[in-house]
C-alpha cells in the first residue's frame, strides 16, 4: 500500500489548491455586483455575430483546416517514432531501420513546418479582411447615428472602438480561432493514442483533468472581468487624450499643466492598475495549469523508476522503457495545448470584451432614420413650411412651442432672437437632424420625414459659425464628395464669395496643405472656404447660422456682397446676433423661448416698436459708444 504514497500526497496537494480556489470563488462570487461580474452579452452570441463576417471566406478556412491536419500528423506520430527508435536501441542497435525512422521523423518535421508557414500566411491574409470589414461597418454605423446619440458619446470612445477594440478581434481570427482547434484536436488525439499505448497510465493521466477543468472554470470567470476593466480604462484614456489635445491651447492659456497632468496620471494609473489585475489572474492560472503537468510526469517517472526501467506492471499492464518514453512526450503534448490554450483564452475573453464593446455601438438603433414611404427628391424649390412644431431635447422640457411660418421659394428668411430662443434648432429640425414631438415640417409641401435623409440634405448647404476643415488640401476641402469638378467651376465659386483673394496667394494654391482643423487658416479663411464649398455644390437651401460671428468687419464686408448674390441660387436662412447683417431679408423672425414673437421686413418690424425694434436701438446704441469709445 505504500507504494501508492506518492500518488495519495499530490492529490493531497492538487485538491488543497482547488479547495483554496474554490472557497476564494465562492465568496468573490457573492461579490459580484461590486466586483464587475457583468455578463451583458454571452459568448455564444459574440461568437456567432463574429462568426457573420467569417462566413465570406469559408474556403480559405477551410484551406487553413486542411494544412492543420498536417501538423497534428506531426504531433501524434512524433511520440511513437521517438518510443520506437528507443526501443530499437534497447533491443540493439540496427543502423538501417534507425536511419528510416530519423528520416520519417524529419520528413513528418519539414511538412509540418511548411505547413504552418502557409496556414499562418492565408490566416493573416483572410483575418485582416475580416477586420476591415467589421471596421467598416463599425464606422458606418457611426455615420448614421443621430447628432443626439453622437453628442452624448465622447469620440475617444468612438476612436477606441474603430480603433483598438478591432484590432483586439483581429487576433481571434488571425490565431485564436484556428490554434484553439487544432489544440482541442491534438487533445483528442493525443489521448486516443495514449489509450491504445496504455489504459493504465492514459487514466493516471486523466485523473488531472477534474482540476484542469476546475481551475478553467474559474479562470474565466475572473478573466471576463479584469478585460473588461482594461478596455473601459483605455477607452478612458484616448476619450481623454481626444478632448484635451483638442484643447491643449486653452489648458496653456490658463496654465493649467500641471492639473491635466495630475489628471492624466490617475487615468494612467487606473489603467495600470486594471493590466496588473490582468496579468495577476493568468499569472495564477498558468502555473496551476503547469503544476498538474509536472505532477503527473513525476507520477510517470515514478512508475517508470519503480522497475529500473525495466518492465514495470501498472493496473495490470506492463510499462517498458519505449511506452515511458512515448508517455513523457505524449503528456506534453497533451498539457502544452491545454497550457496554450490557458493562454489564447485570456486573449479570446480579451477579443470577446472588445466585440461586446463594439457589438454595443452597432445595437444602438439610428433615432433618425428613413421611413419605409420615404422618397427620392431629385429637386427641390426651397418651399419650407413649419405647422403647429414642438421639439425638445429632453421630455417635458420644450424649445420649441407650437412654432409655425412658411418660407416661400427663393426667399431669404432671417431668425432673430437672445441665445436658446430656437433659432438653431430650427435650422437643425429642417435639415432632420433630429425629429420633431409633435406638429410637421414641410418642404416643397412634403412632409420630411417622407424624403430619405441622403436625399433632403444632399440639397442643403450649411455654412456655421465654427468651421470644420479636414486634413488635406484646400481644393479637397472646397469639393469634399466624390464628382468631378473642373478647375474653373473651384475657382469660379471661389470668386463668387471672394475666397480668391486669399487662395491665390497661398503658395500651393488649391493644392495648399490644410493641417487638423484647418489652424493654419484664420476664422475669416475658413469660413470664405465654407462659403465657396456651399456654392460650389449648388444647394437650393441655404443656411448661414452666425457665419459672420467670427469674421472681422473688412471680411464681412466681402461676405455681404457675396450673399446678396447669392439670394438669386435658392432659398436662404440666416440666423445672426448682427441685425446688420439681414436688413435686406426678405422676413425675419422674432423668437423668444421657443416662440415666434413678430415678422415681416426689417422696416415693418421697426415700426411696429416691437421686441425687434428693442434689440436693434440695444445693438445701434453699443455700436455708437464703442465708436465714440475710440
Amino acid at each position: 500500500m505504500h507504494e501508492f504514497f506518492p500518488f495519495i500526497f499530490v492529490g493531497a496537494v492538487i485538491g488543497a489548491f482547488a479547495l483554496v480556489f474554490i472557497l476564494a470563488y465562492a465568496a468573490l462570487r457573492r461579490q459580484k455586483e461590486s466586483l464587475g461580474f457583468d455578463r451583458h452579452m454571452p459568448d455564444g452570441e459574440i461568437i456567432r455575430r463574429l462568426l457573420k463576417y467569417a462566413k465570406p471566406h469559408g474556403k480559405a478556412f477551410l484551406l487553413v483546416f486542411f494544412l492543420m491536419l498536417f501538423s497534428i500528423v506531426y504531433d501524434l506520430a512524433s511520440p511513437l517514432i521517438v518510443g520506437n527508435i528507443e526501443g530499437t536501441i534497447k533491443d540493439g542497435v540496427d543502423l538501417k531501420y534507425l536511419f528510416t525512422m530519423v528520416a520519417v521523423y524529419a520528413g513528418i518535421l519539414v511538412v509540418s513546418m511548411v505547413c504552418t508557414y502557409f496556414q499562418a500566411l492565408v490566416l493573416q491574409k483572410t483575418g485582416q479582411k475580416i477586420i476591415s470589414q467589421l471596421r467598416m461597418d463599425t464606422f458606418t454605423h457611426i455615420e448614421s447615428l443621430s447628432h443626439e446619440q453622437l453628442n452624448n458619446m465622447p469620440v475617444g470612445k468612438l476612436v477606441t472602438r474603430v480603433t483598438n477594440d478591432s484590432n483586439a478581434i483581429s487576433f481571434m481570427f488571425t490565431n485564436i480561432l484556428v490554434t484553439m482547434l487544432k489544440n482541442c484536436m491534438v487533445i483528442v488525439g493525443v489521448l486516443g493514442a495514449m489509450l491504445v499505448l496504455n489504459l493504465g497510465l492514459t487514466l493516471m493521466v486523466l485523473c488531472f483533468v477534474p482540476f484542469l477543468v476546475l481551475f478553467t472554470v474559474i479562470f474565466r470567470k475572473f478573466s471576463r472581468r479584469v478585460h473588461r476593466k482594461v478596455n473601459d480604462a483605455n477607452t478612458d484614456i484616448n476619450t481623454y487624450l481626444s478632448e484635451n489635445l483638442s484643447g491643449i491651447k486653452i489648458t496653456q492659456i490658463f496654465n493649467r499643466e500641471q492639473r491635466k497632468m495630475t489628471e492624466f496620471r490617475e487615468k494612467s494609473r487606473k489603467l495600470q492598475k486594471a493590466k496588473q489585475n490582468r496579468i495577476f489572474v493568468f499569472g495564477i492560472f498558468r502555473p496551476m495549469v503547469y503544476m498538474l503537468y509536472i505532477s503527473s510526469v513525476l507520477c510517470l517517472l515514478y512508475l517508470g523508476g519503480r522497475g529500473y526501467i525495466k518492465d514495470t506492471v501498472f493496473l495490470g499492464q506492463v510499462i517498458d522503457s519505449s511506452i515511458c518514453v512515448s508517455f513523457y512526450m505524449y503528456i506534453s503534448k497533451f498539457f502544452n495545448p491545454i497550457q496554450t490554450l490557458a493562454e489564447q483564452f485570456d486573449m479570446l475573453q480579451r477579443s470577446f470584451a472588445a466585440a461586446e464593446k463594439i457589438f454595443t455601438i452597432m445595437d444602438m438603433e439610428p433615432l433618425v432614420v428613413d421611413e419605409p414611404d420615404a422618397v427620392e427628391m431629385p429637386e427641390i424649390k426651397g418651399e419650407i413650411e413649419f405647422k403647429n412644431v414642438w421639439f425638445a431635447y429632453k421630455p417635458g422640457e420644450w424649445v420649441l412651442r407650437d412654432v409655425s411660418f412658411k418660407v416661400s421659394a427663393k426667399q431669404t428668411v432671417a431668425f432673430v432672437g437672445a441665445t436658446g430662443s430656437g433659432k438653431t434648432t430650427i435650422l437643425s429640425l429642417i435639415c432632420r437632424n433630429y425629429d420633431i414631438q409633435k406638429g410637421q415640417i414641410l418642404i416643397d409641401g412634403t412632409d420630411i420625414r417622407k424624403i430619405k435623409i441622403s436625399s433632403l440634405r444632399r440639397h442643403f448647404g450649411q455654412m456655421l459659425q465654427d468651421v470644420f476643415l479636414f486634413s488635406g488640401t484646400v481644393r479637397g476641402n472646397i469639393t469634399l464628395r466624390e464628382e468631378d469638378f473642373t478647375e474653373e467651376e473651384i475657382w469660379q465659386a471661389c470668386r463668387y464669395v471672394n475666397a480668391d483673394s486669399f487662395i491665390t496667394r497661398l503658395e500651393g494654391g488649391l493644392d495648399e496643405v490644410v493641417r487638423e482643423r484647418g489652424n493654419n487658416f484664420s476664422a475669416g479663411q475658413r469660413q470664405l472656404l465654407s462659403f465657396a464649398r456651399t456654392i460650389l455644390h449648388k444647394p437650393s437651401v441655404m443656411i448661414l447660422d452666425e457665419a459672420t460671428a467670427n469674421i472681422d468687419t473688412e471680411t464681412e464686408l466681402l461676405i455681404q456682397d457675396s450673399l446678396e448674390r447669392m439670394k438669386s441660387i435658392g432659398t436662404m436662412l440666416i440666423v445672426a446676433h448682427r441685425l446688420s447683417t439681414i436688413q435686406h431679408a426678405d422676413n425675419i423672425i422674432v423668437l423668444s423661448h421657443g416662440q415666434i414673437l413678430e415678422q415681416g421686413t426689417h422696416q415693418e418690424l421697426l415700426r411696429n416698436k416691437g421686441h425687434y425694434h428693442r434689440l436693434y436701438t440695444l445693438q445701434f446704441s453699443h455700436q455708437e459708444d464703442a465708436l465714440k469709445s475710440k
